[in-house]
């Protein structure tokens, strides 16, 4: 399985931060937002990553270059502007293959994410070996978490593993997902698009799967949020 890092981020809210430095290469505890992605990605045996950038991308691909040191190979999809979330995914598809792919964000901070277990969540069979139609199976399978101070009303509900864009209680979609390629081919290389509103398209028609992790994960938004995490150990407070 391949993987992709959104990182063509500009990192407003993280000002003046970013100004000289784009929010994926922020250290947390001693190491880059990023980094930390690559190590856990290659743990679990993910090596193929492709990263996307646009505000100071020539740093990030310095700092990151080829990925060997990392045991990875990494490629890049530069873009001249931000294409958004979906945009970005359609715009790196020829690098992305034909087989399901994992997409996380890069400014999320989650060091105990097992990424090994993404890779056969999405199912072309039954328990019977019969072929699921297309229009059946899951075009894609995200990770929700409990919802954080920043998004308290949640995005999606969550019945027996199948995503819905409505039910209660709801949960925070924690910007983790593995996504078939066929859902981002309507949309043209070079095009604005949002992840999230395409995952509520397929939630619709009932074919978006999921599952809670309660593990830490923080979307690192603020440069409060930033200093918490870097706060000497046993005065963190609980934050996500």
């Amino acid at each position: 399985m391949k993987a992709m890092i959104l990182a063509a981020g500009r990192g407003e809210r993280m000002r003046p931060l970013t100004d000289e430095c784009p929010k994926p290469l922020l250290k947390v505890r001693g190491r880059p937002l990023i980094v930390w992605h690559l190590l856990n990605l290659v743990r679990a045996g993910i090596t193929e990553i492709v990263i996307n950038h646009a505000y100071m991308g020539e740093a990030i691909e310095r700092e990151l270059g080829d990925g060997a040191r990392y045991g990875a190979r990494i490629v890049y999809s530069p873009e001249t502007v931000a294409l958004e979330t979906a945009g970005g995914i359609a715009n790196a598809l020829h690098l992305l293959g034909d087989e399901p792919f994992l997409v996380l964000s890069a400014d999320i901070y989650c060091p105990y994410f097992d990424f090994a277990q993404v890779t056969d969540v999405l199912v072309d069979e039954d328990m019977w070996g019969n072929p699921y139609p297309p229009e059946k199976r899951d075009a894609c399978w995200i990770y929700l978490t409990p919802n954080p101070f920043h998004n308290p009303e949640g995005d999606f509900g969550l019945t027996m593993y199948q995503v819905a864009n409505a039910g209660e209680p709801k949960w925070n979609f924690s910007n983790i997902g593995v996504y078939r390629p066929e859902m981002f081919k309507a949309i043209a290389p070079g095009t604005h698009a949002r992840l999230g509103s395409l995952i509520r398209q397929y939630a619709d028609l009932g074919q978006v799967g999921g599952e809670i992790y309660e593990g830490d994960w923080v979307n690192v938004g603020t440069v409060a949020q930033l200093e918490e995490l870097n706060a000497p150990p046993g005065t963190r407070k609980a934050q996500s």
